[in-house]
């Protein structure tokens, strides 16, 4: 037997009771509380589909197979390339280019496999005009406009594809529900039986979400939990680049990224990055360091502008990197090389707004802004690399291999980096010039006083 039982659902953040209030008590919001009806199992009924436990060994195990998405950053990010079955979240502030990033990928696709593109924010005319506009050729795409969920699934039956897209998932309703579209029990319900159906029929599904005001994925936190990769699109509208960063991937390395210019005809692939976020003019006030993201290093410049200030507490703003990283940094410049800087404004900025949590990027930094109270350049064609301690030395990274055979292949002839092992140094001897240090100081000393080496 089953038997039905009410819950009561917040449609602003999720949280569920057993009674109604006008209040939710969760994020205080006002009469945003919905009733929903769940059908409960008896416990007889749930038996029927009881499993057994195995032992690994037991378990065969299978090479994960894929298929390419059309873009080599795209793959990256995904891990290689789209695994069947697997269900993809992609999530994006209105207008960054969701729709145009998976309509390419989607006729690039379709020149290998079977893809269905379920519009449900567009009529079809409108896909075509944006078809026409990406100059695409494909003609095996198939495009469905509809909003319903029962008619969509019928369709993805029907089409039986090795690819679907859903754009958008707060656009579709599942009709035996009463609340709106977008809502958080539709968007629940609707992505888990998407989920479900996906899996049981090996297709792999890309689902497109909405973001709220603050940049998060909107609908409930379960979303991210149900589907196997999640996606952010990145970007602002003013500059022409895009990132791709991974948030959650089952089958792959998380925080990877894939970076794309937004060009009149759609996206094309940036396949050097370190290009665009570099500039090789040695002025003061600018470093270079090679961070990473995910597995992959690039380089990114540091900007830094030191001035007298005119208030009684110095300003101190940055972007790309974290406010407390450069109040932290400040105090150790301080307290281990002597300069105050208290009465100094201080103003740091990545190349391209490029955002790094590397911490070895804290050395770059550091001479950044040094070079631009002491209005020298640093020493020429150099990369910085190495985390400050409060101590004021420079602590050891795990990851300084790929980072300077990227700062190799760029043409960068110096390294300033912590103290390496005998035969790490040995193996770049004669593609750049190596200087270890174990200090702030040194480094100081180092980059910018050529005089004393």
């Amino acid at each position: 037997m089953s038997s039905k039982l009410s819950t009561f659902i917040c449609q602003n953040c999720g949280s569920e009771t057993s009674q109604y209030f006008g209040k939710c008590l969760n994020c205080n919001s006002w009469n945003s509380i919905v009733e929903e009806i769940k059908v409960k199992r008896s416990i007889n009924q749930s038996l029927q589909y009881r499993k057994k436990s195995i032992p690994f060994n037991e378990i065969s195990s299978k090479k994960i197979s894929r298929f390419t998405s059309g873009f080599k950053e795209f793959d990256r990010v995904l891990g290689g390339g789209v695994v069947p079955g697997s269900v993809v979240l992609l999530g994006g502030e209105p207008g960054i280019g969701k729709s145009t990033i998976v309509l390419q990928s989607a006729g690039k696709i379709s020149l290998n496999e079977k893809v269905l593109y379920i519009t449900a924010e567009e009529s079809l005319e409108q896909v075509k005009i944006r078809w026409e506009r990406l100059h695409q050729k494909s003609i095996d795409l198939k495009v469905f406009a509809e909003t319903n969920l029962s008619l969509i699934i019928e369709e993805i039956k029907s089409v039986n594809p090795s690819f679907a897209i859903i754009d958008s998932i707060q656009a579709i309703h599942a009709s035996q529900m009463a609340s709106a579209p977008g809502s958080v029990s539709q968007v629940r319900a609707c992505s888990s039986e998407l989920q479900n159906f996906a899996k049981e029929n090996n297709i792999a599904l890309l689902i497109i979400g909405h973001v709220t005001k603050d940049g998060t994925l909107a609908g409930p936190k379960t979303l991210e939990h149900l589907v196997d990769v999640v996606i952010n699109f990145e970007g602002d509208k003013i500059s022409s680049h895009r990132l791709l960063r991974g948030i959650k991937n089952r089958f792959g390395s998380t925080y990877e990224i894939g970076i794309f210019e937004m060009l009149e005809d759609g996206l094309r692939e940036i396949n050097n990055p370190s290009s665009i976020f570099t500039n090789k003019e040695n002025i003061s006030g600018v470093t270079t360091t090679i961070t990473n993201e995910g597995t992959r290093p690039f380089a990114v410049d540091i900007q830094a502008l030191v001035n007298k200030t005119f208030y009684s507490n110095p300003r101190r703003t940055t972007t790309g990197i974290n406010t407390n990283r450069l109040h932290q940094i400040l105090a150790v410049i301080e307290k281990h090389v002597g300069i105050k800087l208290s009465e100094y404004d201080c103003y740091v900025a990545t190349g391209g707004g490029f955002e790094i949590n590397d911490p070895t990027s804290d050395l770059s930094v550091a001479i950044s802004i040094l070079s631009s109270l002491k209005n020298i350049p640093p020493l020429a064609s150099s990369s910085f690399i190495g985390e400050l301690g409060l101590s004021g030395q420079v602590r050891k990274s795990n990851n300084l291999l790929p980072k300077i055979e990227e700062a190799a292949r760029l043409g960068i002839k110096n390294i300033v980096v912590p103290k390496l092992d005998a035969d790490l140094e040995n193996k770049f001897k004669n593609l750049i010039n190596i200087k270890e240090i174990s200090s702030i100081k040194e480094a100081f000393d180092y980059s910018l006083l050529p005089k004393k080496h």
